[in-house]
């Protein structure tokens, strides 16, 4: 009688296993991870701020605008100024997005309840890239009306539908997601706040500087860098083929947009995969 009590308890003694996180799931933690920082909100309302008063100082300092009426002045509507800084602040934020974890030691919590460090990172890269991109839309379509606001005072303005606006548009939108990946991705793999920012901003904005166009390995390692892939995309008018220099190719532009997220959160994935926190 004893026994047949004993087995009549095991089960209910016995403590049902919680079902593993779902990958929607990680996303929405992640997001609320983000949007709970009180910094946030207003990071990126300064940047796009930012981003749109360097087209309009741009566009104001253009005293040449009107001289080709129809032409689309391209640096107005998107300052190398303004989205230098884009690429500095979406780089910084993706990596903070990793390394303040790290530093206040919530990735150990993080591992405990998500033990698939892969799929954390994983839905820290979908957020991330849903959020920059919202804000490089922002960011790169406020920038053209801006500019185009000001320039129309100089009959020099354009259409949204003009034939020439697409791809600078595109790409200065998709600026900031590729840069908050990147930056991400080095966070995974540094871990270390200071380390992180350094290498992001030598990276991502110094190291092309140091390479120029007149020979071509130098050339093909800038044209490997994402602002010079930016730069170029933006680009309107086609290469001088009397130029002494070697310029990217607009494939090729593209190409390096595609692959420094896709390279760097891959590396993050197998790299967090296989390191203790």
């Amino acid at each position: 009688m004893t026994t047949h009590a004993s087995a009549l308890a095991t089960p209910s003694a016995t403590p049902l296993a919680e079902p593993p996180a779902r990958f929607r799931d990680l996303i929405a933690a992640e997001w609320i991870k983000i949007r709970s920082l009180r910094s946030t909100p207003w990071v990126l309302a300064l940047t796009i701020l930012f981003v749109l008063g360097s087209a309009a100082a741009a566009a104001l300092a253009d005293k040449a605008a009107g001289s080709e009426p129809g032409e689309f002045l391209v640096y107005d509507a998107y300052p190398s100024t303004g989205y230098l800084t884009l690429i500095l602040v979406a780089g910084s934020m993706g990596a903070l997005t990793v390394v303040s974890e790290y530093s206040s030691g919530l990735i150990r919590t993080t591992t405990v309840a998500v033990p698939s460090r892969g799929a954390v990172v994983l839905a820290k890269a979908v957020v991330v890239a849903a959020l920059w991109t919202a804000v490089g839309a922002a960011a790169s379509i406020g920038s053209f009306l801006v500019s185009q606001a000001v320039l129309d005072v100089h009959d020099a303005g354009v259409p949204l539908t003009h034939s020439d606006v697409l791809r600078p548009l595109v790409a200065s939108a998709l600026l900031a997601p590729v840069c908050a990946l990147v930056g991400l991705g080095l966070g995974v793999l540094l871990r270390h706040a200071a380390g992180t920012m350094l290498t992001g901003v030598f990276t991502l904005l110094m190291l092309p500087t140091m390479f120029s166009e007149s020979n071509r390995w130098s050339a093909d390692v800038k044209h490997a860098m994402v602002s010079a892939a930016w730069t170029r995309l933006v680009q309107t008018w086609e290469p001088d083929p009397g130029s002494l220099g070697y310029t990217a190719t607009l494939p090729g532009a593209w190409i390096v947009y595609a692959l420094w997220p896709l390279v760097t959160v891959t590396l993050a994935v197998l790299v967090v995969r296989h390191r203790d926190v």
